[in-house]
C-alpha cells in the first residue's frame, strides 16, 4: 500500500474533486471507493466526499495494492515504436479500441498491452493494467503511450495535465481552408441531446484548444496537421466540424455518408513528445502515415 500526502490549495472544493486532480490518473469514482472505505484522511479521521478543502490543508491517501484486473491478455501482434521499462509507446491501427467495452469485450490494446507487458503493468486505478494515459478512437490510427508503473503514469499523467505531453496529428478536412494556420479555442462537452457525441460548448464545455496548420490543398479538401493543447473527448473531430471542415470520412460530426475506402475519419497520431518520467530527457517519437491514409492523398491528387 502507498501513501500519498496531499496539500489542499483551493478554498471550498469538494474533497472528492481535490483528491481526483491531484493524482493524476486515479478516476473521480475511484476517489469515492478510497473515501467509502475511510483511506483519504486528515489528521486520522476519515473524510467525506463533500468535505469542503481550506488551503494548506494535509490529506492522506491510501492507495491498495493492485488486483489483477479482470481482463484477459491476448496475444495480439503490436507495432511497438519506443519501449523502456517505464513506459511503451505503440502505433494502434484503425479498427483497435483501446479499453475493453460493451461491444467490444476483447481484442483490445489492453489486452494486447497485458499479453505483451506480462506483470510490468500499473496499478494507479486499484487494478493491475497497463496504464493507459491518453487514448484516441477507434478508428483513428497512430501512437498511444501506457505507462508500464504506477511512478511512469503520474507523471506523465501530469504532463498531460499541463500540456507538456506534446500530440501532433494529421488529417484531412472536408473543404479549403483559405488560411494556412488557425487555432480553435472553444470548450467541449457532451451534446446535450445525443450523449455519445461531443459538441462545442460555451456554458458547460471544459476548455479545449486546437492548432493546425496547412499541408497541402486539394479539390474540395485540405491536409492539414494538428496540434493538441488539452486533451478532450472526440476534440479535434468537434472543432473542425464546428468551423465548418469536419474530418474526411467522419460519419458522427460531418458527412453520414461513409467514404469509400475508409474505415471512419482521416486522422492519424503521428508524433508524440514526453518528458521521460525516469530520466528526465525529452523522449520524441513519431510514426509515418499508414497506406490507408497516403491512398486518400494519392486520389486526392488525382483531382486536380
Amino acid at each position: 500500500m502507498d501513501r500519498l500526502t496531499l496539500t489542499a490549495d483551493r478554498e471550498g472544493e469538494r474533497l472528492d474533486a481535490f483528491v481526483a486532480r491531484s493524482v493524476p490518473g486515479l478516476t473521480r469514482s475511484a476517489v469515492q471507493r478510497l473515501l467509502e472505505a475511510g483511506a483519504v484522511t486528515r489528521d486520522g479521521v476519515p473524510g467525506r466526499k463533500n468535505d469542503r478543502t481550506v488551503p494548506g490543508q494535509l490529506w492522506q491517501v491510501d492507495l491498495p495494492d493492485p488486483e489483477p484486473a479482470d481482463l484477459v491478455p491476448q496475444d495480439i501482434p503490436l507495432d511497438v515504436v519506443y519501449e523502456d521499462g517505464d513506459v511503451i509507446v505503440v502505433n494502434k491501427p484503425v479498427g483497435m479500441v483501446v479499453h475493453p467495452a460493451p461491444g467490444h469485450p476483447d481484442g483490445t490494446l489492453v489486452n494486447a498491452l497485458l499479453y505483451h507487458c506480462g506483470r510490468s503493468l500499473s496499478g494507479i486505478n486499484g487494478e493491475l493494467r497497463p496504464g493507459i494515459v491518453h487514448r484516441i478512437d477507434r478508428d483513428t490510427s497512430g501512437l498511444i503511450i501506457a505507462a508500464k508503473n504506477d511512478a511512469a503514469h503520474l507523471a506523465l499523467a501530469e504532463q498531460l495535465q499541463d500540456h507538456t505531453l506534446y500530440r501532433e496529428y494529421e488529417a484531412v478536412c472536408v473543404g479549403t481552408l483559405r488560411e494556412d494556420s488557425g487555432t480553435v479555442d472553444a470548450p467541449i462537452g457532451r451534446h446535450p441531446v445525443d450523449r455519445k457525441r461531443m459538441a462545442v460548448d460555451p456554458r458547460n464545455g471544459r476548455p479545449a484548444v486546437t492548432h493546425w496548420s496547412v499541408l497541402g490543398r486539394y479539390p474540395g479538401h485540405t491536409h492539414i496537421r494538428c496540434r493538441l493543447e488539452t486533451g478532450r473527448t472526440h476534440q479535434i473531430r468537434v472543432h473542425l466540424s464546428s468551423i465548418g471542415h469536419p474530418l474526411l470520412g467522419d460519419t458522427v460530426y460531418g458527412a453520414k455518408k461513409p467514404v469509400p475506402g475508409l474505415a471512419g475519419q482521416c486522422l492519424h497520431a503521428k508524433k508524440l513528445s514526453f518528458v521521460h518520467p525516469r530520466t528526465g530527457e525529452r523522449v520524441t517519437v513519431e510514426c509515418p502515415l499508414p497506406g490507408w491514409f497516403t491512398a486518400v492523398l494519392d486520389r486526392l491528387s488525382r483531382l486536380r
